[in-house]
């Protein structure tokens, strides 16, 4: 009987073995490391009965934008055009086949406690609600502004609180690209300076660019792609992780943050990199996360940690399925928490995040995800693992 088979199996199951352990002994020794040298990042538990249950049969669609008002009310948007009819709205069919459920309205509008407090949104007179509703923000004077990421949705939208039209910029089906100051091309969200009266336009999903316009009449003042580049719309072909980093923002461009400080923070989602600028388009610094990541990208959304520095950014993963925590100033990876599945603090396709005034972190979740989810501050606590895995409350 040949024997050398089992002796080379034996020693390829007892050099993966030693391989394994090295690695978890590294990553040990890099926690110790980090304890020693007191590294401390936020810590969150979700809260698993947040929010408080819809009324009137109502469910969400994907759920593609949060934003946090002045109130600690949380705004989240949904597509009531993403659902399976037989499977999800059977009491909405024509006619009904069963006794749930409904599409809720696109916006809801929750207290603190979870509870719904507020809803409206879709189609009006005055306005052309996009095809595909993509982002909210609710600025400092509480009005709500809207984008879309539909094939012509060129515009966006701003609404008072309670749902009265106040403004539209552009108009459907007119996009001319990266480098007209008329009009959109497909928006992903809308951030506000409320300090310098500035409206931050991720441009998005059809262009390549963030525009800045006055957040008052709506006027464009300057725009840039990455780099601080003049924008180029041309295709620069799916995402190699090995090729030089690309000198364009690819689509989508997904988030477009200011800082207090004077920074803007951008998600250039499918080069799995975050872009800091000046807020005149001046690049500062880049900093890729989980390079490797193809297809939908890594780099979704962002939202800053609620102290008076904005010491940590928070990155929104949908393709990983995790929430980051970053330090702002170098853009390092501090650690995460996360992992793909349904139960509450999973994610699938975690797409948007926002915080409340008390730390605490809320999330969205697209594609079959159509749900938000509330991650309790539980402080700053020693990091010891990169990532954190489901953060569910502990028990005595």
């Amino acid at each position: 009987m040949n024997r050398q088979p089992k002796i080379l199996i034996g020693t390829i199951f007892v050099g993966l073995a030693l391989a394994i352990g090295a690695a978890a002994w590294v990553l040990e020794r890099q926690a110790q490391a980090h304890q020693a040298d007191g590294l401390q990042a936020p810590m969150f538990d979700v809260d698993p009965f947040w929010p408080q249950p819809l009324p009137n049969h109502w469910i969400m669609g994907s759920t593609i934008g949060i934003s946090v008002d002045s109130r600690d009310h949380v705004w989240v948007v949904h597509r009531r055009t993403t659902f399976n009819e037989r499977t999800e709205i059977g009491a909405a069919t024509v006619p009904p086949t069963g006794e749930c459920c409904i599409p809720a309205p696109n916006l809801l509008e929750f207290d603190p406690q979870g509870n719904l407090v507020g809803h409206w949104g879709g189609p009006g007179d005055g306005y052309d609600w996009p095809s595909s509703n993509h982002g909210v923000t609710v600025d400092h004077k509480d009005n709500v502004w809207i984008g879309g990421n539909g094939r012509e949705d060129a515009h966006i939208l701003k609404f008072t609180r309670n749902g009265k039209f106040l403004m539209q910029l552009g108009k459907p089906g007119t996009s001319k690209g990266s480098n007209d100051t008329e009009t959109f091309g497909r928006v992903a969200e809308v951030s506000i300076d409320p300090a310098a009266n500035e409206v931050y336009v991720a441009d998005g999903y059809g262009n390549k660019r963030v525009a800045v316009l006055d957040l008052d009449s709506g006027r464009f003042k300057r725009y840039w792609g990455a780099y601080g580049n003049r924008p180029d719309d041309s295709d620069l072909g799916p995402y190699d992780p090995d090729a030089p980093p690309a000198q364009q923002f690819r689509n989508p461009v997904h988030c477009a943050e200011p800082s207090n400080d004077g920074f803007v923070y951008v998600c250039d989602r499918a080069n799995d990199r975050i872009q800091a600028f000046r807020k005149d388009g001046t690049f500062v610094r880049e900093a890729f996360i989980a390079p490797k990541t193809l297809g939908d990208g890594s780099v979704w959304d962002i939202a800053f940690s609620k102290d008076a520095e904005q010491k940590y950014l928070y990155v929104a993963d949908g393709k990983n399925m995790k929430v980051y925590i970053l330090l702002r100033e170098t853009l390092e990876i501090l650690t995460s928490f996360g992992d793909g599945g349904r139960q509450p603090g999973q994610f699938f396709g975690v797409h948007s995040i926002a915080t409340d005034s008390k730390g605490n972190i809320y999330t969205t979740e697209t594609y079959e995800g159509k749900r938000v989810q509330k991650f309790v501050y539980k402080g700053l606590g020693p990091v010891t693992k990169k990532d954190q895995g489901t953060p569910w409350p502990k028990t005595d």
